[in-house]
């Protein structure tokens, strides 16, 4: 399995990479977009929405909420949308960390995860837009935070199989550890050190490793809230598109809680002009 999950992850990262760093922003925004439905599929899916007719009404919704919130961009009252949105997964943060040995009752039907889809993804979306679209520098922190995420997720992989001791959430994904966490926050670390050698980021190293660590963070958030609405669901995987990876949504759970943090720091912290 990490050998598939490891051969996947190759082929696609020239394509992720290269996209960022060449794409115009209205093109990749329109590939982003068909990126978070196909997550939004596999969200409804799991979130209880089996039929067809739902289905489809759902991503419409969604797409429709997409189209709203890029005609409005240059709102500065979309900011603090953004806030609220970061707030939302800091505070989900919290309480999946908290979770502790609370066992999770087995439902088909999670209406409440759905509306959470229909507001969490599409701001994923535009948080990521937004951050490519800016001035100088944007395709660049862009793929600085893809890289934070990746860094994160195999150092909590690796830190975990190597010295994992202690669970972080046994219920929700019993093979995380705090070593794995702590070994996330280490990677961190050094992704701040590298990225102020790399990119003019206008923020100090100080600021740089608050948003980093914060993000790193919120990233296992949301690899913990897919795992218990899977859970709940009484799946493994969210699909079966990416070999070794399982759906979208498996590979995009990390990205989608990290973005919005990401830009909200940047916003608060002075670094962002967009």
């Amino acid at each position: 399995m990490l050998k598939l999950r490891v051969i996947t992850a190759l082929l696609l990262a020239p394509f992720v990479i290269l996209g960022i760093l060449k794409l115009t922003n209205p093109i990749f925004s329109g590939v982003l977009l068909l990126v978070i439905l196909l997550c939004g599929n596999e969200w409804g899916r799991l979130a209880g929405l089996r039929g067809f007719t739902e289905r489809v009404f759902y991503l419409l919704s969604m797409a429709g909420l997409m189209a709203g919130l890029w005609l409005n961009s240059p709102d500065p009252v979309l900011n603090l949308a953004v806030l609220a949105i970061a707030g939302v997964w800091i505070g989900m943060t919290a309480a999946l960390f908290a979770w502790g040995q609370k066992p999770l009752q087995q439902v088909s039907d999670q209406p409440v995860v759905a509306l959470f889809g229909l507001m969490l993804l599409p701001f994923a979306w535009f948080s990521i837009s937004r951050l490519h679209a800016s001035v100088d520098i944007g395709p660049q922190l862009t793929l600085a935070l893809m890289v934070l995420i990746w860094l994160a997720d195999s150092a909590a992989y690796f830190g975990g199989k190597r010295f994992g001791r202690n669970k972080l959430s046994p219920v929700l994904s019993p093979n995380k550890t705090w070593e794995g966490f702590f070994s996330a926050m280490l990677s961190a670390l050094l992704w701040v050190i590298a990225v102020k050698q790399i990119i003019a980021v206008p923020v100090g190293y100080v600021s740089l490793l608050a948003i980093a660590l914060f993000v790193a963070s919120v990233s296992v958030a949301g690899d913990l809230f897919e795992s218990m609405v899977k859970r709940r669901a009484g799946e493994k995987d969210s699909g079966r598109l990416l070999p070794g990876h399982g759906g979208v949504w498996d590979r995009i759970d990390s990205l989608v809680s990290a973005a919005p943090v990401f830009l909200a720091l940047m916003i608060l912290l002075g670094g962002f002009d967009g």
